[in-house]
């Protein structure tokens, strides 16, 4: 793969990852257009690490607070409430994954249902937007939402269907408020991009000295732009102005079934 090919792969997986908008479905549709056959499995997972650096870096603060907390029990947050939350939230997530992982793997060389499954994720949006808060005092992520978080993880694994996007929409169905909604999406997102490096680390392993030029630079390019995502995504949680991102969403799904 050509240098330029791999970078503009990386700003779309980048961008796309943390903007409700569907990395894979966006990668779908941006390989099938640029020529490529197959999925490329590896340059995907290594575009997905490049992401995970992102929420690793972006979410320093939050991590250290939670880690620390979980091992001396003190703290301003609760910091092992989070890490129990997080791994009930990663069980549907793992499960759903091993269960369906060729199933789901198939679907990537389907641009038009892609497209279709981009329109669900506009309608999961434009419908969180208009849920009413309620004001809620302390923690309000609970078991039962953190594994309703978790299965919508999941089924993100569904090219089109976007990760942040519909996790951050079941956490608001479920009460949870958006700002700690977004935060809760990305934390679960680290052990997810983990697991799925690991299950297809052979991918990686295999790719040549020529192509790593290439992939590094998609990778590098994945990392900046999903930082930067983070950030923009973070703010239009808080003003919910989720609606937005459907009216693209619309477009683009539309775009798919024309021209696919």
């Amino acid at each position: 793969m050509d240098i330029l090919s791999a970078v503009l792969l990386g700003l779309v997986q980048g961008l796309t990852e943390f903007l409700p908008v569907s990395s894979s479905g966006h990668l779908v549709l941006s390989q099938h257009l640029l020529g490529f056959e197959g999925s490329n499995l590896a340059l995907n997972l290594l575009l997905h690490i490049g992401t995970l650096l992102a929420v690793l870096i972006y979410f320093r603060k939050d991590i250290a607070q939670i880690a620390i907390s979980a091992i001396s029990g003190q703290g301003e947050i609760d910091g092992r409430r989070w890490v129990i939350m997080i791994l009930i939230g990663s069980i549907p997530t793992a499960i759903i994954g091993f269960t369906f992982k060729d199933q789901f793997e198939a679907l990537f060389l389907q641009p038009r249902l892609v497209a279709v499954m981009l329109w669900v994720t506009a309608i999961l949006l434009l419908a969180s937007d208009r849920v009413k808060l309620k004001k809620v005092q302390g923690e309000n992520i609970t078991v039962l939402r953190s594994l309703f978080v978790g299965i919508a993880q999941g089924l993100a694994i569904i090219p089109g269907i976007s990760r942040s996007g519909s996790t951050i929409a079941t956490a608001i169905f479920s009460g949870i408020q958006p700002e700690k909604a977004a935060r809760f999406s990305f934390l679960l997102s680290i052990p997810a991009i983990i697991g799925a490096t690991m299950l297809e680390f052979k991918e990686i392993a295999g790719v040549t000295a020529a192509d790593a030029p290439s992939y590094l630079l998609g990778t590098l390019t994945a990392f900046a732009s999903g930082y930067l995502a983070i950030d923009i995504l973070l703010k239009m949680v808080v003003k919910r102005k989720l609606w937005k991102f459907s009216i693209y969403l619309f477009v683009v799904g539309l775009a798919g079934l024309i021209f696919i």
